[in-house]
């Protein structure tokens, strides 16, 4: 970054328009030498507002802001100096400082238009093809660390994705096998079922034994006719009482 030790030859050019600005500026270039930047910061500013047309305070002002770390304040004060003159040299000086603080403000992209614009105004600068270099280097690796990001949040997406699908596979194979397994349950239990002793079609229960037993004492022809209702077919049985 450019020193307040370029600007001490321009203040004298500043005294014709005005006294005060002229002061307020020269103590503010000896507070900024014994690094006391706010109160330089505070001399700047006076004598930009008494002088709104020169160059020097505000210029001087974004280097006060600079050094404090206010990069976008610096910003703004190195843009109002340069358009308070016609002279390529002072403008090519601010657009230089413009891409200095955006450089601090990591912005990137910003600072290499900010540095090419120094150096349209003044192509010989070698400060400013410098910067403007180590500005494209580090653009050019932010742009690959976007890039490299950007393929590990695709990966790590189609990787969730993969595994939501296994995870419903598992679940779908889960469901499955219960279901073969409750129909495989329910086929043991018919099977039990049917392994259980079935009243036979026309065998005799114990009471439709009891009831015949019972008639055959009382008629032996009411038995046939009860045996003939069960078996479908007529014939004597042998009794044994």
């Amino acid at each position: 970054m450019r020193t307040l030790a370029t600007l001490l030859a321009l203040v004298a050019v500043a005294a014709a328009f005005g006294q005060s600005a002229r002061s307020l500026n020269n103590e503010g270039v000896d507070a900024y030498e014994d690094n006391n930047f706010a109160d330089a910061e505070v001399n700047f500013r006076k004598g930009a507002e008494r002088e709104p047309k020169l160059f020097e305070p505000s210029f001087n002002l974004g280097d006060a802001y600079y050094k404090q770390g206010k990069y976008e304040e610096a910003i703004r004060a190195y843009q109002e100096a340069a358009a308070k003159t016609q002279d390529k040299g002072r403008q090519a000086k601010a657009w230089y400082n413009v891409g200095n603080a955006l450089l601090k403000s990591d912005k990137i992209k910003e600072s290499v238009g900010a540095y090419s614009n120094a150096l349209k105004l003044n192509p010989d600068d070698r400060d400013a093809k410098y910067n403007l270099s180590l500005a494209l280097s580090k653009l050019k690796n932010q742009q690959n660390q976007q890039n490299q990001d950007k393929n590990q949040d695709e990966n790590k997406d189609d990787k969730q994705d993969k595994n939501q699908d296994r995870q419903k596979q598992d679940e779908q194979k889960q469901d499955d096998e219960k279901q073969d397994q409750n129909k495989q349950n329910q086929d043991q239990e018919n099977q039990g079922d049917q392994k259980r002793p079935q009243p036979r079609e026309n065998e005799l229960t114990k009471k439709e034994a009891e009831r015949i037993l019972e008639a055959l004492k009382n008629n032996e022809k009411n038995l046939q006719e009860e045996l003939r209702k069960k078996r479908g077919s007529t014939r004597w049985i042998e009794k044994d009482w």
